[in-house]
């Protein structure tokens, strides 16, 4: 069942979001060559609980960490470590954050130091294709333009839109109705309506779209090595337009 949020609601989950921004916006001053995303981990649980929040995913169906910390071919659900970033990696932070009951989702990809011309055109364009499917979601639209748009425009860039993980309604729970594909047909799937609140969160790879397991039952990486970025905002359905609950400001 797909839940239709009241402006009450949405402004809870706005001040959940500015939390969550805020987490990425430090988390980017700290990420260097030689940090591990243990530390991040450690860092990202103390800062929500200082802001009087607290990591919704850690618990969920099992999941032990406040954050998803993916590297290089990792697409998500990377488990955080201690192992130390290298110059030139790449690193998606996820995160759900639940302040007194109202949740907000955000993803972003970070480059470790100096990263070459390829990997930062990987990130410009999924950070790309984050915007381009959140304007076509528009009271009236459907599901299936926001994923056209993103599929289009990523293989037209001659990188690939991984299928098997997508974007999702958020609220009262961490995963709700409508599901949102980053590839599709436009003109299809379930209208979107004033008050949905919905994440894009589109993943793209450097080489084929595929993913595969890692034996721990939780990280998808690519099925050949290449690398992954993912960008992620939680936004509300609004007559003026979609707003989004978890922008980092200027330059985002």
């Amino acid at each position: 069942m797909i839940t239709l949020k009241s402006k009450r609601e949405i402004a809870e989950m706005k001040e959940a979001g500015r939390i969550l921004a805020n987490t990425h916006k430090e988390i980017k001053k700290i990420i260097k060559p030689g940090i591990t995303t243990w530390d991040l981990e450690v860092f990202t649980e103390e800062y929500l609980r200082k802001n009087g929040a607290t990591p919704e995913q850690k618990g969920f169906e099992g999941y032990e960490y406040a954050i998803c910390a993916s590297v290089n071919d990792e697409i998500c659900h990377g488990f955080p470590r201690k192992q130390k970033l290298n110059e030139g990696d790449i690193v998606t932070v996820d995160m759900v954050v639940n302040y007194h009951g109202a949740l907000a989702d955000s993803a972003w990809t970070y480059a470790v130091g100096e990263v070459p011309d390829d990997v930062k055109h990987l990130m410009d364009v999924a950070h790309k294709a984050l915007y381009l499917g959140i304007e076509q979601a528009q009271v009236g639209a459907r599901i299936g333009d926001i994923g056209h748009a993103i599929q289009t425009y990523v293989e037209g860039e001659n990188l690939s839109v991984v299928r098997e993980f997508i974007g999702h309604g958020v609220g009262p729970t961490l995963h709700e109705k409508p599901d949102v594909p980053h590839f599709g047909i436009a003109g299809k799937g379930p209208r979107l309506k004033e008050g949905m609140v919905i994440t894009v969160e589109p993943m793209v790879n450097m080489g084929a779209w595929k993913a595969k397991m890692d034996d721990n039952g939780w990280t998808a990486r690519t099925v050949d090595g290449s690398l992954s970025a993912q960008y992620e905002h939680t936004f509300a359905i609004t007559k003026e337009g979609p707003e989004i609950l978890t922008y980092q400001g200027e330059n985002d």
